[in-house]
């Protein structure tokens, strides 16, 4: 089955991780390593309730990071195997700028 996490800036064009050869996390090991970087960018929640969707995460995680952070190429695959372990999708794309995530 095809994997993949493709994450789109306004102004480049898509990232795309290939997941097909790589081991996949554990969902709790996805979303613990998500919370820490959620954490350590200082991301702040999306909804104005504080609640916080493991989407919501994934999509401000990927943001905060910006076209820098992705090319750093063992982050991106990290970040790549914890949005598809935590999502439970394999095929997930990010639209940063938008702040929206289909699958």
């Amino acid at each position: 089955m095809h994997s993949e996490v493709s994450v789109t800036f306004r102004d480049g064009p898509p990232v795309r991780i290939d997941l097909n050869e790589v081991q996949p996390l554990p969902h709790e090991s996805a979303r613990k390593w998500l919370d820490e970087q959620f954490t350590q960018m200082g991301c702040e929640p999306l909804r104005p309730t504080g609640k916080l969707l493991m989407a919501d995460k994934v999509v401000v995680v990927a943001q905060a990071a910006g076209p820098a952070g992705f090319a750093d190429a063992q982050w991106a695959q990290d970040f790549a195997r914890a949005a598809s372990a935590a999502l439970a999708k394999p095929v997930v794309h990010i639209d940063a700028d938008s702040l929206s995530i289909s699958y």
